[in-house]
């Protein structure tokens, strides 16, 4: 999809929080695991970004274990996963240092996902958005819950242009996994 006639061109940024983590006992904050809904809604994810025809150039993805296990499970939804970039930067960085990562993307990156957390992910998604499609801009005040994607849109030239409110949010995504029966809810039925 293009622009108008000599616009710069169509950017997406896919701003998607990591699934649902664990808390285990004695494990620090980055090293903390999904949980079994965790693991569930990650290839959801995967499934939910090929749907939307959402496959990016390159993600971004924060080095804790949440949003690293993540990213593997999405990602093996491809035949072709897209290159990805540890930055341990993107673990609890807040709007400013979110968007200096994203303006030291490449210009020929045309879609860019980017993985990691609250509330900076979500403040990120406010900032950038001056306007959004359907409800998708209430949706994020509301709430931006594990595995949401929000996709931003907007055009132009480099990643450094991009600032508060230039982007267009289009989606708010919050695919979720099929929990499998537990043993409990065979008996009963059985």
């Amino acid at each position: 999809m293009n622009g108008p006639a000599g616009a710069p061109p169509r950017r997406r940024l896919v701003v998607l929080r990591h699934a649902k983590s664990a808390w285990p006992d004695g494990v620090a904050d980055h090293k903390r695991p999904l949980a079994p809904r965790g693991r569930r809604d990650a290839p959801a994810v995967g499934r939910a970004l090929v749907a939307a025809d959402l496959r990016p150039d390159l993600a971004l993805c924060s080095t804790a274990v949440r949003a690293r296990q993540t990213w593997e499970l999405a990602a093996a939804e491809w035949a072709t996963p897209p290159p990805v970039r540890h930055d341990r930067g993107l673990y609890g960085a807040d709007v400013p240092e979110l968007l200096a990562t994203v303006h030291e993307v490449p210009d020929e990156v045309r879609t860019l996902l980017l993985i990691g957390h609250n509330p900076g992910l979500e403040e990120l998604v406010l900032t950038l958005a001056g306007d959004s499609l359907d409800d998708a801009l209430d949706e994020v005040r509301t709430k931006f819950p594990t595995s949401a994607i929000a996709v931003l849109t907007w055009y132009g030239d480099t990643w450094r242009s991009l600032g508060p409110g230039m982007a267009l949010l289009t989606d708010m995504i919050v695919p979720r996994g099929k929990k499998k029966p537990d043993k409990e809810m065979r008996d009963k039925k059985g």
